[in-house]
């Protein structure tokens, strides 16, 4: 509710036994937005945790009603309170990311900030998972590694993310895209593609008839047809028309063409201009810029 406040979409809510993360559609533009995003989630265990411990407190003792209350109360009160710590990407380190944000006036030097707090939290539990493990408590103690496991893999991916958000920033598609754009003919059947596709490694190319673009053959394509019919079966038939084409435009920034890449479910992409194809870009295009600009940040550090 408190993302959707700043007009902030929230693609999905995923449950884990110690609460819930939400992915939303984009990053809060200031400080104290995520900071409010984030401290949301605490703010309304504490809430329904007083809530409960009312009804529990006022409720007739030994009842089932006090009993499911005072059940209630402690699990909200304890899932707060872990929340609050502060490791990102719990609510915790996401609050310390604000504070951080709001102080430095830097996002990516806060996230990072954050991630750290958050991978240190992951070890302590790691090693005090550990420790209990070897001390007899074997499933209390393989229970808190694994949270402290799945929360320092959790930071280091929330980091990454943020850092190729960040290196992708102010890049345009028509900056790394492919201009060679590969192109086959519509009448030439499946069998021939594929050679064609091992002759050259290029798994997606533009379909022409005439000369003029018609559609769009991957292999992803071809093995929706059985191997055995791909000598009588023409392009034509699995290709995609250039109608229903999802493309992008030389201007439009590669963090939105890798986006859509990801909810689309696709590798590649063409890159259209005044109803031409111009180019193609794909996620290898994509991740070679990716380890460039990395490997030239290493080196401009040194």
């Amino acid at each position: 509710m408190v993302a959707r406040r700043y007009h902030i979409r929230v693609e999905s809510i995923t449950l884990f036994v110690f609460g819930g993360l939400a992915k939303i559609e984009r990053e809060a533009g200031k400080a104290a937005q995520d900071f409010n995003i984030a401290i949301a989630g605490p703010l309304s265990s504490l809430f329904l945790a007083g809530c409960f411990w009312l009804v529990a407190h006022f409720s007739p003792a030994n009842s089932m009603l006090a009993a499911a209350s005072k059940w209630l109360w402690e699990i909200n009160l304890t899932l707060a309170l872990f929340n609050l710590l502060p490791g990102f990407p719990l609510d915790g380190g996401r609050i310390l990311r604000g504070i951080s944000w709001g102080i430095t006036q830097d996002f990516t030097r806060a996230t990072r900030i954050a991630s750290s707090s958050g991978k240190f939290l992951a070890y302590i539990l790691i090693f005090i998972g550990i420790w209990l493990a070897l001390n007899g408590n074997w499933v209390g103690g393989l229970w808190i590694a694994f949270i402290g496991w799945f929360l320092l893999s959790a930071a280091q991916e929330s980091y990454a993310q943020v850092a190729i958000h960040d290196t992708l920033t102010g890049v345009r598609a028509g900056d790394i895209m492919t201009s060679d754009v590969p192109t086959v003919p519509r009448d030439i059947s499946l069998e021939e593609y594929v050679h064609e596709v091992l002759r050259t490694g290029r798994r997606c190319h533009v379909v022409t008839a005439g000369g003029n673009p018609v559609g769009l053959i991957t292999l992803h394509g071809v093995r929706s047809v059985p191997h055995d019919t791909w000598g009588n079966t023409s392009i034509q038939a699995v290709m995609l028309p250039l109608d229903r084409i999802h493309s992008a435009s030389p201007s439009e920034p590669v963090i939105g063409v890798l986006d859509r890449m990801q909810k689309e479910d696709v590798n590649q992409m063409p890159v259209a201009s005044e109803g031409h194809i111009v180019g193609m870009i794909t996620r290898d295009t994509i991740l070679r810029f990716l380890q460039t600009r990395l490997q030239l940040g290493r080196f401009a550090e040194h």
